[in-house]
Formats: C-alpha cells, structure tokens, sequence
C-alpha cells in the first residue's frame, strides 16, 4: 500500500529506496543520501510482519521517515501472497504503481519468491538506472537490524543509538497499574506497548521521556518483571523525573540512554528506596535534569 507524506510527490517521477527498512540505520542513510542528490522525491519499500518483532512497528517507522524526509512509502506485509510471489512478477507491479526515475539498494539486497530477486536481476528490470550499494559497516562489523536486535538483546542500548540514524524508542499509552511506586515517592506510568515491538533485555534503564504535548522529562524505566513485588509479567513502567500530574491514557515516548543495573528482588522497602534515590541520580546525571515544580 501507498501511503504518502508529501501529497504534492503523488504520480510524479521519483527516487527509489528499495529493503524492509525495519528502522533506518546509518547504512540506510548512504541510500537516502545518495536518492537525495538527484532532486527527485524520494520513498522507499517498508516490509513487516517478519518473525521476531520489529525494531519498529509501521506506525512509529512512518514517523522516522517523516522526519528523514521521504515523500512515501510503499509498506507490504510478510504474509503468504507476498511471500510466493515470483521476483518478477514483484518488480512488475512495482514499477507499474510507483514512477521511479532511480533505484537504490543496498548489495545484499533480495525479493521475490525464496529471495531469488537479486540486485542484478532488478538491474536487468527496473525501467530506470539502479544504483547498488555496498554494505556499510561500524567498527568491523555490518550494520544491519539483525545486529541491532542482537545488542538490545544485550542491553546495549547506546551502540544502538550509534547504528540507527534517529534514536531508539518505545512508545505506549499510560494504563492504571497497582500504584505501589506512589508509596515510595517513585509513581510510575504503566505503558501498553504495540504488539510485536522487539523487546529490549529486562532491566532498569535512565530515558529521556516525551508526552504527546513536547514536554520532555528525564525518567527511570523498568522493562520486565517486578520481583520485589511478587510480579512475573514483562511490563515497562516508567517514572518521570519532575512531572506532576495523571498520565492515565496520555501517550508516552521514552528513550533508552543506559541500561542502569539488572532487574532484582530487594529484601526490604529501604533497600529498594535507597536503589531507587541511585538509578534517579543517574539518570539526573545521563538525560539532564529538569527542575521539579
């Protein structure tokens, strides 16, 4: 499906990016970069659906491509029809919808039925010049979503930040919870997150919060269980640093800095008061402080 952010670009002649583009990374941004030097409108194919989450459900990558100024996105879902659907035959209907005018890829990239569609077949199809990329790397390794994946596995949130071409973040809407954080002065947001969003390893993390309104807070997140509390669940529970007030059904953004410590069971209320003073002093430190009303 279509789907336009610059309406003035619909039926005019276009630049191409051609991958899933589960986020965009800095191997994403040589494609974007070199598609932006002709001048033409640029948009780019979108996959989803794909086994093991997503860095980033259609609805948060439509903002990311927004932002990094793409007219439109082609957006598909791994279902079945797509998945046996020859490269050909792939390639046809694309160029019959879209008027590209220049193509871009990246060298590994695949399509069609089995991935037999190659960077030289579509060479040898696209009705316009395609332009092939080699595969960028970052310290000696590919930058590529299955390597970022693997470090929010590890909870290395910053080499992520340093992959992506915008930062990482979850975003949820603020549901009631058991309201146990307001007893230790700690209140937290309990936020549903969108179904098959990857997970980022359990732990306790400083984050840069956003409302829907811009205003901005340091905050503490807890992704996963609450052991203390005799809660197995995997929630995200977040306290803003300085905010006063109710979020119930507000949408809250938040942004991993750091992974501040693991998530564990502490044997009294004074223990995890103390903790809990630590992780805020540290994210104070990581996000800046906010004055407190």
């Amino acid at each position: 499906m279509l789907k336009y952010f610059d309406e003035g670009a619909k039926g005019r002649p276009c630049a191409l990016l051609l991958g899933g583009f589960d986020g965009f990374h800095k191997g994403h941004g040589s494609l974007l970069s070199a598609a932006k030097k002709t001048g033409l409108p640029v948009g780019l194919t979108a996959l989803s659906g794909g086994k093991g989450g997503e860095l980033f459900p259609l609805p948060e990558r439509e903002e990311i491509f927004r932002a990094l100024g793409f007219s439109f996105a082609d957006e598909h879902i791994l279902d079945g029809a797509f998945r046996e659907t020859p490269a050909e035959d792939f390639l046809c209907d694309l160029f019959a919808r879209i008027p590209a005018k220049a193509v871009f890829c990246g060298e590994d990239f695949r399509f069609g039925k089995d991935a037999a569609g190659t960077p030289a077949l579509l060479k040898e199809k696209a009705p316009c010049p395609v332009t092939v990329l080699p595969l960028a790397a970052l310290g000696g390794e590919k930058i590529a979503v299955t390597r970022i994946k693997q470090l929010l596995s590890e909870g290395e949130i910053e080499k992520v930040n340093a992959l992506l071409c915008t930062p990482y973040f979850v975003r949820g809407v603020a549901e009631h919870g058991r309201a146990v954080g307001r007893t230790y002065g700690f209140p937290t947001a309990n936020l549903r997150l969108p179904a098959g969003k990857f997970p980022l390893k359990e732990g306790v993390y400083a984050a840069r919060a956003r409302l829907k309104n811009g205003e901005e807070y340091p905050a503490i997140v807890n992704f996963g269980p609450c052991p203390t509390f005799g809660v197995e669940a995997r929630k995200t529970e977040a306290h803003l640093i300085g905010f006063e007030g109710d979020l119930y059904g507000e949408e809250v953004t938040l942004f991993p800095v750091r992974l501040l410590r693991p998530v564990r069971k502490f044997q009294s209320k004074e223990a995890l008061e103390k903790q809990l003073e630590a992780d805020r002093t540290a994210a104070l430190e990581l996000v800046g402080a906010k004055e407190e009303k």
